[in-house]
């Protein structure tokens, strides 16, 4: 039975696991970098240790530090959160090694689902489409140029072992491509180790759709219904929403399927997603899966009532499934909008020390943030520091909670992109539900655009 957790994460993930450890009556230890001293997180845990300097690689992806401090503090697991460590199939590895649960599937799984081309075949083999593209690593441009040809422009040009956007562009023709595949597999091999790529063809006006899943270890699958994440900038995501406005209802019930196939097809187990791109006939194909929690888990959370992180605890502490997919329901509708330090104009980060906050409120409402007033944003992290989540029993009526609750926050002392996402929940087309990957280049940008001409 897990009795003590060190969270191997910073800000709100930590923050939102130990909350799920308060309520399961969890002991929760932080772990904190000499930036984050004074990060709320850090108080809200039963216990903290200092990893080291800022720089993650002295931090947060020091795992002989982390294991260290999990073994003077005597925890029976390591919850991983999103990014740093939480798709490292070696640090899953080595959890099991030193005697500790890993929050999460499989060191192997990680492994497989982690390389894209690798994921691309074990899909392909269970029979859930694919979008199309090479299922071979790409060593040199000139064999990417044979293969883009083979295709058809526009292609998406792939890390295989990518993640948020990081060495991925859209590709038009032979010129971009030989201008972007060595900048790209070099950025790639800098944060992953790996410079492979590979190529998919670009689908235009998709829907960025994905499945929760959550499989214990004794064979059981369900599906936490859909979660629509299309609208991004620099292919990460800004608005997610669930359920997606776009498929319909047939459509849903079979991604849900395809889903829980792809998780028994590779033995899965704990929390996890599968992404689709979904075309504007509703074709659905298969992205990528995440091994871990999402970023935009509390959506699929306020429309079923399931806290996903005490069922990752559950299924790692080798429990059943408390209820069967017949039994999962789905109410209402719920909206997340990521609060990021940034330049909403032109995305740049910006740090700094937040002087001032005013936080929306109501039932309808929930701030998972994990900063105060005087809170110093540091530049060494992602400059996400929170996320709005508002719920309504229609779309309409979520979407009007969003509307009031983005006029009612206020951060000051740094710029945020909260003008950004007042005027995207003010947009006729956010309004009527069309949000597609393109959403931010189609009416987000013109917008800006217009009004800094218009000054």
């Amino acid at each position: 039975m897990i009795k003590k957790v060190l969270i191997a994460n910073r800000g709100e993930i930590a923050a939102r696991v130990i909350r799920t450890c308060e309520k399961m009556g969890i002991t929760s230890v932080a772990v904190y970098s000499e930036a984050d001293e004074h990060a709320p997180f850090v108080s809200l845990a039963d216990e903290s240790y200092l990893l080291g300097p800022a720089h993650v690689n002295e931090s947060y992806m020091n795992t002989d530090k982390i294991f260290e401090i999990a073994k003077l503090a005597n925890v029976d697991a390591i919850h991983p959160g999103y990014g740093f460590l939480s798709e490292n199939a070696r640090f899953a590895d080595r959890c099991k090694q030193e005697g500790f649960l890993f929050i999460g599937p499989e060191a192997e799984v990680i492994k497989q689902m982690g390389d894209k081309i690798a994921a691309r075949k074990a899909m392909q083999r269970a029979g859930v489409p694919v979008v199309p593209g090479n299922d071979q690593a790409i060593e040199d441009v000139d064999e990417a140029v044979k293969l883009a040809k083979s295709i058809g422009y526009p292609v998406m040009l792939k890390a295989s072992a990518g993640g948020g956007g990081i060495g991925m562009q859209v590709v038009h023709n032979e010129e971009e491509l030989r201008k972007s595949f060595a900048n790209n597999s070099e950025r790639a091999l800098n944060f992953f180790g790996n410079g492979s790529m590979f190529l998919e063809k670009k689908i235009d006006h998709a829907h960025h759709i994905e499945i929760q899943i959550l499989a214990d270890e004794l064979g059981n699958i369900v599906h936490l219904f859909d979660r629509e994440c299309s609208i991004q900038r620099r292919n990460q995501k800004v608005i997610e929403e669930a359920p997606s406005p776009f498929i319909s209802e047939n459509t849903r019930i079979k991604m849900g399927e395809a889903a829980i196939l792809a998780a028994k097809s590779i033995d899965y187990s704990n929390a996890g997603t599968i992404e689709f791109l979904v075309d504007s006939e509703e074709n659905y194909y298969f992205l990528e899966m995440n091994t871990r929690i999402q970023v935009e888990h509390p959506v699929t959370e306020e429309i079923t009532g399931i806290d996903i992180v005490e069922m990752q605890f559950l299924i790692a502490d080798n429990k059943p499934l408390p209820f069967k997919q017949e039994e999962v329901r789905r109410t209402g509708h719920a909206i997340e909008a990521r609060i990021y330090a940034e330049d909403p104009i032109r995305f740049f980060p910006s740090p700094g020390t937040i002087t001032s906050i005013t936080l929306p409120k109501g039932e309808n409402i929930r701030n998972d943030i994990t900063f105060t007033e005087n809170y110093k944003v540091t530049p060494f992290y992602d400059p996400m520091i929170g996320k709005l989540i508002v719920r309504g029993k229609t779309r309409d009526e979520a979407v009007q909670n969003l509307q009031t609750a983005l006029n009612d926050y206020r951060i000051e002392g740094i710029k945020t992109n909260i003008p950004m996402l007042q005027k995207t929940a003010e947009i006729e087309a956010f309004k009527q539900g069309i949000t597609t990957t393109a959403f931010v280049e189609e009416y987000y940008l013109p917008l800006i655009q217009i009004n800094e001409g218009g000054n």
